[in-house]
C-alpha cells in the first residue's frame, strides 16, 4: 500500500513543485509589503530588539543602552541577526535598525515561500497551499502586531526544520534546530517533539543533536558565564509582570483578546483550531483512509502537535497573555492544518473513492479567513498608525518625539523608566533605567522569582542562574518619567496620544 501511494503520488509532487517555483519570491515580496504597511507603528517591545541590534552594531555592545550590559533580549537570534543587518546597513553612513528590519522580515517571508515549496514537492500539496500557509503569517494581525520581535522567524525556523525532518536530512535538521532554540530557547519543544516523530532522525539522532549543539551552544556558554543566565532575564521579568493582566491568564489569554477584538482573534486564531481539528482527524483515522497512507505527514504533525503542547507548557510557568507568545502554537498547529487538508485534497484527485469536499471547505474557509486578516490589516489604515492589537501609553510616533526631545534634555543624566522603555531608549539614546536596561535591577527581580517560584521552577532558576553576579546594584537615577492619563500640564511635560489608552501625558522630575 505505501509503495503504491509514493508512486502514485511523485508525479502529481513534480507538477506541484514545478507550479510552485515562485513561492519564495511570492513569500519575499509579501513580506517587504507587510513591513511597509507596519514600519511606522512598531509596538515598544519591538524597538527593545531594535535598540539591542544598533548597540551591538554600533558598539559591540549587549545591552539595551550603551554602556550598560543586560541580557533582556528574548531571542539571541533575531538580535544577532539584525545587528549584523545593522551593520551591513553602515556602508551608506549612519546604522539603520530599522531597514535591517525591514531585510530580515523579507527573507523571513522568502524562507516561508521556500519552505512551503519543499512541502509542496514532498507532500504533493497544490500550490494554492503554500500560498495559503505562507499568507496565514504574513497577513496575521496577531504576528504583525509584533513585528520587530522574533514574530517572524518563529514560524520560519520551525517551517524550515519541519522541512528538513520531511526530507530525513539530519544534519541540517540539526543545524536548524540549534538556530531554532536560539530563535527561542523554549522552542527546544518543537524540536523535540518533531526529532521523535521522523525515523529519519531517530535512526541518526547522534549527528543531528551533534550539530545541533555544535550550533547553538557556543552562545549559551558565552550567555551562561558571560551573561549569568542560559535564558534571558525575559523570562522571570516577565513572570513578575503576569497580575498586569488579572484576572486573566496565558491560557485564557485568548478569551481576553476576544473581548476587545472579536474579529482581530477569530481570523488569527480560527486556522489554528482548524490544524486541531485535523491533527485529531489524522491521528484518529478519520480522513477515510488509513493514515500510514499519509507517512510523510509525521513531522508536519509533530510541528501542529508542538504547538499544543507548548500552548499547554506557557500555561503552566506563569505568564502573562502577550500577544506575542500566541504566535509560536497558533502558526504551528495552522501550519499542519494547511498541510494536511492539502494532501487529502491532493489524495482525492489520485483516488475518486475520497470525499473532495471536505478539504476544499477546510481550505476554503481557511482562505477565507486570510482574506479577514487582510481586511483587518487594511481596516488599520495604510500605512500603520498603530498596531491592530496594541496595549502601549503612546503611539511609536510620540514615543519617538518625545525620546528625541528627552535625550538633549537629560545631557547625560539618568531617568528612571516609566515602565515602557523600547521606543524611548531607541530615540533618547539616554540612560534610561528598568528591569531591561539595567542588570542591578534585574538581580533583584530573578531573586525575588526565585524566592516566591515552586519548587521545580525554582530549581530551574537557580541552574540558570548559577554564574549570574549578585554583586551587581542597580544603578541611580537622576530624574524620573511618569506617565499619566490626560492632557499635559506644566514644563517638562510631553503629551501623547494611543489608540489603546487614549491622551495622556508623560512628566520628568528631578529624582529624590
Amino acid at each position: 500500500m505505501l509503495a503504491e501511494t509514493t508512486n502514485v503520488e511523485q508525479p502529481s509532487a513534480e507538477r506541484s513543485t514545478a507550479r510552485a517555483w515562485w513561492l519564495p519570491v511570492f513569500g519575499a515580496v509579501l513580506g517587504a509589503g507587510v513591513f511597509l504597511l507596519v514600519r511606522g507603528s512598531l509596538t515598544d517591545d519591538g524597538y527593545i530588539t531594535l535598540a539591542y541590534a544598533r548597540n551591538l552594531a554600533l558598539h559591540g555592545e549587549w545591552g539595551l543602552i550603551p554602556g550598560s550590559p543586560a541580557n533582556s533580549a528574548t531571542s539571541p537570534l533575531n538580535v544577532l541577526l539584525l545587528g549584523a543587518l545593522t551593520l551591513v546597513t553602515r556602508v551608506v553612513g549612519s546604522p539603520h535598525p530599522v531597514v535591517a528590519l525591514g531585510i530580515l522580515t523579507v527573507l523571513c517571508g522568502g524562507a516561508l515561500g521556500w519552505a512551503w515549496q519543499r512541502l509542496g514537492r514532498a507532500l504533493a500539496l497544490p500550490a494554492a497551499a503554500g500560498v495559503l500557509g505562507i499568507t496565514l503569517v504574513l497577513l496575521n494581525p496577531f504576528v504583525l502586531s509584533a513585528i520587530g520581535l522574533e514574530v517572524l522567524l518563529i514560524p520560519a525556523v520551525l517551517l524550515v526544520l519541519t522541512v528538513f525532518a520531511v526530507e530525513g536530512r539530519p544534519v541540517l535538521f540539526g543545524v536548524t534546530a540549534g538556530l531554532t532554540v536560539l530563535t527561542r530557547l523554549d522552542l527546544v519543544l518543537f524540536v523535540l517533539v518533531i526529532a521523535a516523530s521522523t525515523p529519519a532522525i531517530r535512526r541518526r539522532l547522534w549527528p543531528a543533536a551533534g550539530c545541533a549543539a555544535l550550533t547553538a551552544a557556543p552562545w549559551f556558554i558565552v550567555s551562561w558565564v558571560a551573561f549569568g543566565s542560559l535564558v534571558p532575564d525575559t523570562l522571570a521579568i516577565k513572570q513578575t509582570q503576569a497580575g498586569l493582566f488579572a484576572p486573566w491568564s496565558y491560557s485564557t489569554g485568548p478569551v481576553m483578546y476576544y473581548l476587545g477584538w472579536p474579529i482581530t482573534v477569530l481570523v488569527s486564531f480560527v486556522p489554528a483550531l482548524f490544524g486541531v481539528l485535523a491533527l485529531i482527524g489524522w491521528a484518529t483515522a478519520r480522513f477515510g483512509v488509513r493514515w500510514p497512507d499519509f507517512p510523510a505527514l509525521g513531522p508536519v504533525a509533530a510541528l501542529g502537535g508542538g504547538g499544543i503542547l507548548y500552548y499547554v507548557a506557557y500555561s503552566f510557568i506563569g505568564v502573562g497573555p502577550f500577544h506575542w507568545y500566541y504566535v509560536a502554537p497558533m502558526t504551528a498547529a495552522g501550519a499542519f492544518g494547511v498541510a494536511a487538508f492539502g494532501v487529502w485534497y491532493a489524495q482525492t484527485r489520485e483516488r475518486p473513492a475520497l470525499r473532495t469536499g471536505p478539504p476544499v471547505l477546510a481550505l476554503g474557509l481557511t482562505g477565507a479567513l486570510v482574506l479577514g486578516g487582510a481586511a483587518v490589516d487594511a481596516a488599520q489604515g495604510v500605512p500603520w498608525p498603530s498596531p491592530v492589537v496594541f496595549g502601549n501609553w503612546a503611539s511609536a510616533r510620540d514615543y519617538a518625539r518625545v525620546g528625541g526631545e528627552l535625550g538633549p534634555r537629560l545631557a547625560g543624566a539618568t531617568v528612571a523608566s516609566p515602565g515602557e522603555i523600547g521606543t524611548l531608549a531607541y530615540f533618547c539614546e539616554c540612560a534610561i533605567i528598568d528591569e531591561f536596561s539595567d542588570r542591578g535591577r534585574a538581580v533583584e527581580l530573578v531573586e525575588k522569582r526565585i524566592a516566591t517560584a515552586n519548587p521545580l521552577m525554582s530549581l530551574a532558576l537557580r541552574v540558570n542562574y548559577h554564574w549570574l553576579d549578585r554583586s551587581i546594584t542597580p544603578r541611580v537615577v537622576d530624574y524620573r518619567l511618569q506617565y499619566k492619563s490626560g492632557p499635559a500640564t506644566g514644563p517638562d511635560s510631553w503629551q501623547v496620544q494611543s489608540a489603546a489608552k487614549g491622551v495622556g501625558h508623560f512628566t520628568l522630575s528631578r529624582e529624590g
